[in-house]
């Protein structure tokens, strides 16, 4: 698959995962953050609030081409060196006041698309 359809994929993964986070009941806070100052590490795709549990919860979104990949689970490309550089990016983001007294998580959603049938299957992973 050629980078612009993956990065296209990709965006709409992310908007897919957001949307199902809302309807779940998330307060989205941000998409695709990176820390602004000093060396970038890499980004958060979605940052958002578990208003149920009062917790911030950085997620990362993996997407995959029904067609292509059937039911391969996209979250295996998680690795721990991944969730390192995440949790880097997520104590940047928790020095902001704003949200420093709440606890955090991180939660992964693999979202496979069929672009033909305009249908996605979500699966949501809390706590990695």
């Amino acid at each position: 698959m050629m980078k612009k359809q993956r990065q296209r994929l990709g965006a709409l993964g992310e908007k897919i995962a957001a949307d199902y986070l809302r309807n779940k009941g998330y307060e989205i806070l941000g998409m695709n953050y990176f820390n602004r100052q000093g060396k970038r590490l890499g980004e958060i795709d979605i940052v958002a609030k578990d208003t149920s549990r009062n917790e911030i919860v950085f997620v990362e979104v993996k997407s995959r081409d029904q067609r292509r990949f059937g039911d391969s689970s996209p979250e295996e490309n998680i690795t721990e060196a991944k969730l390192h550089k995440l949790d880097r990016i997520a104590q940047i983001y928790m020095k902001n006041p704003a949200v420093a007294d709440f606890n955090y998580r991180f939660d992964a959603l693999s979202v496979w698309i069929d672009k033909t049938a305009r249908i996605a299957k979500i699966k949501h992973l809390k706590r990695l």
